[in-house]
């Protein structure tokens, strides 16, 4: 029964992983990658680390994902420069 939740696991990182990168809006790039931190941070609890999934947790699927999506709306935010401005 766990060797099903490990391939389960694995399966659904493996799938959320190249989703991650085919993505090409920068906002969904992030909710997949938030995505991938929770996927992750249970393979790790199912392979008996819950120290390192409760670190992925906070990092992979929470904070990760916020720099990102504040990265991208100041980018976006950002006036255009003129020619001359530079």
């Amino acid at each position: 029964m766990a060797d099903a939740v490990i391939v389960v696991a694995l399966l659904l990182v493996a799938a959320a992983a190249p989703a991650a990168v085919v993505n090409r809006d920068p906002a969904r790039q992030a909710l997949v990658l938030s995505v991938l931190g929770v996927l992750l941070a249970v393979l790790f609890t199912v392979l008996q680390a819950p120290d390192v999934g409760l670190s992925q947790l906070a990092v992979g699927s929470a904070l990760t994902p916020l720099l990102v999506m504040l990265s991208v709306r100041k980018v976006r935010r950002r006036p255009r420069a003129k020619d001359g401005d530079r």
